[in-house]
């Protein structure tokens, strides 16, 4: 893991991404006509749940939106940041809970957005495989009901019906940790798999992050990059996080007011980020 911090400058960026889409959510939600201010939480790092929860307090809001910032759920990564805000927070005000987005059209249609502008990088854009990654979970997790792999599956499902590409496709799982089972196959193994089917062209869509950090611009942007070179490939892309883009800005002000059955007048969203097994990131949400 030091190795691909130090492929990416030193440090992790989703502190910087997740709190640019916290004030963008913020304008977002003024824009729509409430009175928006959103703190950023992290699961594994400051700022840490409780960080945010001090800064929650200390502005008096009346309603509380948790935000997860993960498309799909899983007990290892929201679920954890969930019960971590439920260990720590110790108020008498109403919380509400976004869930997983991973269906909301326009959460799919940033990610095409982001797919488009990779594949247009390409000299003929349908002719390279499109590889969806996204981060594994152990298979113990999977078999105790755990929905992440139904839902990753789904995604990749209705991002190529959406997307409409007539490029072959398939899915793979990146940042195994330890020697247990997880799901599989994973980025390394498909990559060595296409080399042997002679594609020479491919387009990597990390489809379980929405910010780049880590996880896509180490093991995918560099490391999974340099494998396939070695392996004869003659051109390699990934489409770009989501970050701050504003159709996925415009999502997440979408799922906020669903939450709250859009009846808030004054509405408070914290950006509480974690993520599964590293100091990066996952999300919440309140209102004044």
């Amino acid at each position: 893991m030091q190795h691909h911090y130090a492929t990416i400058g030193g440090g992790s960026q989703i502190r910087r991404h997740t709190e640019r889409q916290a004030r963008a959510l913020e304008a977002e939600l003024r824009n729509r006509g409430l009175e928006a201010r959103c703190f950023v939480a992290m699961r594994y790092w400051h700022p840490f749940t409780q960080e945010a929860i001090d800064r929650l307090q200390a502005a008096n809001c009346d309603e509380v939106v948790l935000l997860p910032l993960y498309p799909q759920h899983s007990s290892t990564t929201a679920g954890s940041s969930l019960n971590e805000w439920r260990r720590l927070f110790r108020g008498d005000v109403p919380v509400h809970c976004a869930g997983s987005f991973y269906r909301n059209t326009m959460y799919l249609d940033a990610v095409i957005e982001k797919v488009n502008e990779a594949l247009a990088r390409f000299p003929e854009p349908q002719r390279p495989e499109i590889v969806f990654s996204a981060h594994s979970i152990p298979m113990s997790v999977i078999e105790k009901g755990d929905p992440y792999q139904r839902q990753i599956e789904e995604t990749v499902r209705l991002l190529a019906e959406r997307g409409g590409w007539s490029n072959p496709h398939r899915l793979c799982y990146q940042s195994k940790v330890g020697a247990s089972r997880w799901l599989q196959p994973s980025l390394h193994q498909t990559i060595r798999q296409l080399a042997t089917e002679r594609v020479r062209e491919m387009c990597v869509v990390p489809v379980a992050f929405v910010s780049d950090h880590v996880e896509t611009l180490g093991e995918i942007d560099h490391e999974a990059r340099e494998q396939a070179h070695r392996l004869g490939f003659t051109q390699f892309e990934m489409s770009a996080g989501l970050n701050d883009s504003p159709k996925f800005i415009h999502a997440l002000g979408q799922i906020v007011l669903d939450a709250l059955g859009q009846a808030a007048d004054n509405l408070i969203p914290i950006s509480v980020a974690g993520k599964f097994a590293q100091p990066e990131y996952s999300a919440a949400a309140g209102l004044d």
